[in-house]
């Protein structure tokens, strides 16, 4: 496996945990952490004997608490923090990425479980967003994702009020799949994962690119049509005759189409 500076990959036969390696300082992301958990992702996705991943943080207080500013030169938008990087690439990855959330969710780290497949959550998980305290807000996926998950009223109570959210209230809101004692947490999203990985992958892709497709415009469509749909056309015995009979410079038997 590859060996990374703020995070930590480990694969257990068809699945994936990406565990975000900064406890010290909550779990925060940082430009390399960003670079890092893309190329986590993307290797992830190439990889044909991977078929679901979770995303976790390490420790038992942090899932994730944002983004940390510190490093970040003012002004320098060469350095600006990459994580719509990250979400992209989770939410384009035709297979599931399944949140473990095992602490603090909070700013970025909502964001981040929001746009994963599924969360589960350990019993003492809290969620918040703290944009307006702070002087910023997410105007794409933190907002347009979750106002998908938890209805535009609770959405924007969350962003508006940056109140705390237990775990059973974030469950009970529907941002959260499952809530399990901090003990069981990464056992119960491997298990999660791996009933997802006795279903169709073809389907499951076709689902999340459909689930998606809305808010990206063209680039959803376009994925839709390339992942899922070119993909089921060119194993079909028409494009078969097709291709063959425009290789053999022929005219195409349409009685082939159909047998």
């Amino acid at each position: 496996m590859t060996s990374y500076e703020d995070i930590i990959v480990d694969r257990d036969g068809p699945v994936l945990t990406i565990t975000i390696n900064r406890p010290e300082a909550g779990n925060k992301f940082r430009p390399v952490t960003c670079l890092e958990l893309v190329d986590a992702f993307q290797r992830f996705r190439l990889d044909r004997d991977l078929r679901a991943a979770v995303l976790t943080g390490a420790g038992e207080k942090f899932f994730c608490i944002g983004g940390e500013h510190d490093e970040v030169p003012f002004l320098d938008q060469s350095q600006v923090l990459p994580i719509l990087d990250v979400y992209q690439a989770i939410d384009t990855i035709p297979k599931p990425v399944v949140a473990a959330v095992n602490g603090y969710a909070v700013g970025g780290g909502n964001v981040l479980h929001t746009v994963c497949d599924l969360t589960v959550a350990s019993e003492h998980a809290v969620f918040r967003q703290v944009g307006p305290m702070v002087g910023s807000f997410d105007a794409g996926y933190g907002s347009w994702y979750l106002e998908d998950t938890i209805g535009r009223k609770r959405a924007k109570e969350m962003w508006y009020l940056n109140r705390k959210y237990s775990a059973q209230e974030a469950q009970s809101m529907g941002l959260v799949n499952d809530v399990v004692p901090s003990a069981e947490l990464r056992r119960h999203a491997a298990e999660v994962a791996r009933e997802i990985v006795n279903r169709s992958p073809l389907a499951i892709g076709g689902l999340k690119a459909a689930f998606s497709a809305r808010h990206n415009g063209v680039s959803g469509q376009a994925r839709m049509a390339h992942d899922q749909y070119l993909t089921v056309y060119l194993t079909t015995r028409e494009a078969h005759e097709l291709s063959a009979s425009f290789a053999e410079r022929r005219q195409p038997d349409p009685e082939q189409f159909w047998h």
